[in-house]
């Protein structure tokens, strides 16, 4: 006898499947999102007829699938190359970030160099991105726009134009007719991406689906949405900057670990070919408090200029502020300079902060904080001229980092004179050159610091007693 399929329950806000009722989901922590939802009986798959014979890998035709440049320089590298036909591709970002505007550059140098592209929008008006092609430079004849929310539209339009790039903004706005739930649910989101990643596949159509995210900073929908495109890009930056980062968190046609950037004007968006320029500030003289760190952006290094502050304080607890940093990052390095290093700090609060917005999560960037608090502590400034390397472990030690020689030349280009770095245990070695650039090698920080000029015995510290 058929067994009675017993009823399951779904999270209406990630897909999340439970046996019983419960008031939160267990995916998501979402309240009052589960709901009853029947389960269906499959049916046992049958063999059927096959579109195509399969034939060996070598004799799979790839003309078809190589990359055709988007126009953006920065998004084709992260792409891997550029844009792939018939490739699905996921764009994820925070309101206000910038993703449609890039999207209507890419849409806009498409069609510019000839291929038909089609431009739906389901979150604006199509007068209102007219306007924003008007401000950027993006009216062209080959680009096609057309402002729907319904899934049969947007491929009605696909068929009617045959576009080689398809813009969808967004994918949440879009809902499937005869599919339950609103659009931007689960069940209309995996259904609407499905269709899309479907038709890009079949016509060899290049497709960008613009994805929503949530106040963690997660991709809104279901977590299926990920797996079927084939990239997946996250596009970020802080409100109160320009600048912008592209990076890949799936790409099946190129690398993970390659960032873009940008710099988003009332005119538009531009590529940042150097952005090293936006981290680091042009002092007219040695500032003490200062340090430039090289930190690697994906396969990319940039300089980045770290500042701080230190001053005496009655306070019980001294104050602990940082901006573009590491909290517990900067805690750490606050305890091995008073451990090992002899500069007490627990009467001063601190103040530690990046350049033009940059973030530094990387440890290779722990001696440039550690240079910069002590010139702040001591009043010194560090020698012009001098970029920090190094991973500060909690013995005192100077640990290499990955891809050493490309940060070294990368600061040997922007005209650094001096490099410290990480060095052998049993003490530093002779100063050797590179591209005009002096690396010289320190066992651990104390040592790193001594070489700067920068040591205890330097200036006396300034305590609270003393001022």
């Amino acid at each position: 006898m058929a067994r009675t399929p017993r009823p399951s329950f779904r999270c209406a806000e990630c897909g999340w499947e439970t046996a019983k009722w419960v008031g939160r989901c267990g995916e998501c922590q979402a309240w009052g999102s589960v709901v009853q939802a029947a389960a269906a009986v499959t049916p046992r798959a049958q063999a059927t007829a096959v579109t195509s014979p399969a034939v060996p890998i070598g004799q799979v035709p790839v003309e078809a699938s190589r990359f055709r440049s988007s126009g953006v320089p920065e998004l084709d590298r992260v792409l891997g190359g550029g844009l792939v036909p018939g490739a699905a591709i996921l764009l994820a970002g925070e309101p206000g970030v910038g993703k449609s505007t890039l999207l209507l550059e890419a849409a806009a140098q498409t069609a510019a160099s000839g291929e038909r592209t089609l431009y739906v929008t389901g979150e604006e008006s199509a007068s209102q991105v007219r306007l924003r092609a008007d401000r950027t430079g993006g009216v062209h004849d080959q680009l096609y726009l057309a402002a729907e929310t319904d899934l049969g539209a947007v491929l009605a339009h696909v068929e009617e134009v045959g576009p080689t790039l398809l813009v969808v903004d967004s994918v949440q706005t879009i809902g499937a007719a005869g599919v339950e739930g609103v659009p931007g649910g689960v069940t209309q989101v995996r259904e609407v991406a499905a269709a899309l990643v479907r038709v890009a596949k079949t016509r060899n159509i290049t497709t960008i689906l613009v994805g929503h995210v949530t106040k963690d900073g997660s991709i809104a929908g279901p977590r299926v949405l990920e797996h079927v495109v084939d990239v997946v890009l996250q596009f970020e930056g802080e409100r109160t900057s320009r600048f912008r980062m592209l990076r890949a968190m799936k790409n099946r046609f190129g690398p993970v670990d390659e960032v873009g950037c940008f710099d988003l004007a009332s005119d538009g968006i531009t590529a940042v070919a150097d952005p090293t320029g936006l981290f680091v500030e042009n002092h007219h003289h040695q500032v003490p408090g200062t340090c430039v760190a090289v930190t690697l952006e994906g396969r990319r290094p940039l300089l980045a200029e770290v500042q701080a502050l230190v001053t005496p304080t009655a306070a019980e607890r001294p104050r602990r502020t940082t901006s573009g940093l590491d909290g517990s990052r900067i805690a750490m390095v606050l305890a091995v300079l008073q451990q090992h290093c002899g500069i007490r700090l627990h009467a001063h609060d601190v103040f530690a902060s990046t350049i033009g917005g940059a973030r530094l999560t990387e440890p290779a960037s722990d001696l440039a904080v550690a240079v910069a608090l002590a010139s702040a502590t001591t009043g010194v400034a560090a020698p012009a001229g001098v970029a920090a390397i190094g991973e500060i472990g909690l013995a005192g030690e100077l640990r290499r980092v990955r891809d050493l020689p490309q940060r070294v030349a990368e600061a040997a280009r922007l005209g650094f004179r001096t490099a410290v770095v990480p060095g052998r245990p049993d003490g530093p070695r002779r100063p050797r050159t590179v591209d005009g650039l002096q690396v010289v090698e320190a066992p651990d920080v104390g040592t790193a610091l001594r070489l700067l000029g920068l040591g205890a015995g330097a200036r006396r510290l300034r305590s609270a007693e003393a001022d």
